[in-house]
């Protein structure tokens, strides 16, 4: 097919080039005005006619090669199938030989079974006594499998029953640790909700100290007030007492002018001392009891510190103990399932 498609190609190469070496002939011929003629033009009309005929032979013989290319096609099929079907009789014919030398029925197992010969066969010497069919073993045959139906069944009765008594006993087994684990779990919620009362307790106690610190700490606030304002108030009495102002005398001290004032006597003297020995043991008192009251505080800030962190740590303790216990029992649940 190949060389035929090359060479109708090659055919029509040549043949557009004789169309245009022709058309250029044609235009050298009316273009010409010495060889040009008037009305037709034989020769073209004749070469026309031989160009058509041309291409008709050259397609009826692309047609003949086309159909000698199919009947090569069909000529080679009709081999590939005749030795197909050839070498499919030879495959079928070695089978049937193949079963025929080594499949033979004789060669099968159970054809002592259904073997049509096989009374023939027999010698008289080795058929049963009796009648023909007859089998006087049947009996004991009969009684001996009743015997081994009762074997089997007394198995199963007593595998069911220890299969029986294998659940019964790990279902108990299952309660018991259920009911074991609910009692811790009762035992480990008491020991969480009396740590819980203890916390609350410790801190109702903190909040109370505080409260109590707060509260004395506005009462001596409100003490330092009061003996800031005496004071003032006292050395306001004291400034208009000793001012040239003042024309009459106050609580017993008479007015002296400014120029002839010498100084306080004796009695205001002492007086005045008594006052600020007075106002200084105030003070030193106070300081004292608040340093005692934040020594208290302090003391109870770490007492509740201590006591929230072993309480603290118990909770872990008890927490990581639960957890192992929980562990354990589940472990134990699962190889009792698993058994």
């Amino acid at each position: 097919m190949n060389r035929t498609t090359l060479e109708v190609e090659r055919a029509a190469a040549a043949n557009i080039e004789r169309r245009r070496n022709r058309e250029l002939q044609r235009k050298d011929r009316i273009f010409n005005a010495k060889v040009r003629t008037i009305g037709l033009d034989k020769d073209a009309l004749d070469y026309q006619v031989e160009e058509r005929k041309n291409k008709e032979r050259m397609e009826a013989e692309i047609l003949q090669a086309c159909a000698a290319g199919l009947v090569h096609n069909d000529r080679r099929a009709c081999l590939l199938e005749q030795r197909q079907r050839k070498e499919q009789r030879h495959l079928e014919s070695s089978i049937v030989q193949f079963r025929k030398d080594c499949q033979q029925p004789q060669s099968g197992r159970d054809f002592d079974l259904n073997d049509p010969d096989r009374l023939k066969k027999l010698d008289g010497k080795m058929m049963l006594p009796g009648l023909l069919g007859e089998d006087p073993q049947c009996s004991e045959r009969h009684l001996k499998q009743q015997e081994q139906l009762r074997e089997w069944f007394l198995q199963q009765q007593c595998e069911k029953k220890a299969a029986k008594q294998q659940q019964k006993q790990a279902e108990q087994e299952y309660d018991q640790n259920r009911i074991t684990l609910d009692h811790r779990a009762v035992e480990l919620q008491k020991i969480e909700e009396e740590h819980r009362r203890a916390v609350a307790t410790a801190t109702k106690n903190f909040n109370q100290a505080k409260v109590r610190e707060h509260t004395s700490e506005m009462a001596e606030k409100r003490e330092q007030d009061r003996l800031k304002e005496e004071e003032e108030n006292y050395a306001e009495i004291l400034n208009h007492l000793q001012g040239a102002l003042l024309s009459e005398s106050t609580a017993g001290v008479p007015n002296v002018p400014v120029c002839s004032y010498k100084g306080m006597s004796a009695e205001q003297l002492k007086h005045i001392r008594d006052c600020q020995q007075q106002q200084v043991e105030d003070k030193r008192r106070a300081q004292l009891e608040q340093h005692q009251q934040e020594l208290q505080e302090d003391t109870m800030r770490m007492a509740a510190a201590r006591t929230a962190l072993l309480l603290e740590r118990q909770q872990v303790r008890l927490n990581r103990q639960l957890r192992r216990t929980l562990d354990r029992t589940n472990t134990q649940l699962a190889e009792a399932q698993n058994a």
